[in-house]
């Protein structure tokens, strides 16, 4: 099956890789904003279809993306999707989590992970591998552990900005004000 996003058409795997939403591509918007010409390297953690990672990539043709997943369906469907669009020589796709199969500190970090808790069963994802969209207790855990990685400095390079998706929205912080994204998406999870 295909997808179309950001003016992309992707290969997808329902019920093995989460599909790619329109909402996402907003992410990306917010990550070309910030790459704006410079010739940066990108995370794209979670990476899935590896749609994000490709966009970026497409859309920029001075930066290096690695893009991670734990699955390896979505490892093996993100190089397809990088291969057919002619990117594979600067998005290499890593099986691993979060940032640890990524070799080089990078500048920018983009990541739609897992937040839902899994005490809250949304319709809209029947078709979608659980892992993909749901999280243990309030939901928040695969972010927390993304911010403290990028909270350490070993793989994010000073001045870094991570960008995640939250509730369709992408919220974005500088690596030194990590805490206050941390602690806008707990205030999010409380309030929902």
């Amino acid at each position: 099956m295909e997808t179309s996003f950001y003016d992309l058409d992707f290969v997808t795997a329902p019920g093995r890789v989460f599909t790619p939403r329109p909402a996402t591509e907003r992410l990306v918007d917010a990550a070309l904003e910030r790459i704006d010409g410079k010739p940066v390297r990108v995370a794209d953690v979670g990476t899935g279809t590896g749609a994000v990672a490709v966009a970026l990539a497409v859309n920029r043709p001075d930066i290096e993306v690695w893009a991670t997943d734990t699955s390896e369906d979505a490892v093996d469907l993100a190089r397809v999707n990088a291969e057919r669009h002619g990117v594979a020589d600067r998005v290499h796709v890593l099986h691993g989590d979060l940032l640890a199969p990524v070799p080089t500190p990078v500048d920018i970090v983009v990541a739609n992970l897992p937040y839902l808790p899994a005490r809250e069963h949304d319709e809209r994802y029947d078709d979608e591998p659980a892992e993909a969209v749901y999280a243990p207790g309030d939901g928040l855990d695969p972010y927390r552990r993304l911010l403290d990685v990028c909270r350490d400095g070993k793989l994010v390079s000073p001045g870094g900005t991570v960008f995640i998706q939250f509730h369709r929205e992408p919220l974005a912080a500088d690596c030194w004000q990590l805490e206050d994204l941390r602690e806008q998406l707990e205030a999010a999870t409380a309030a929902a």
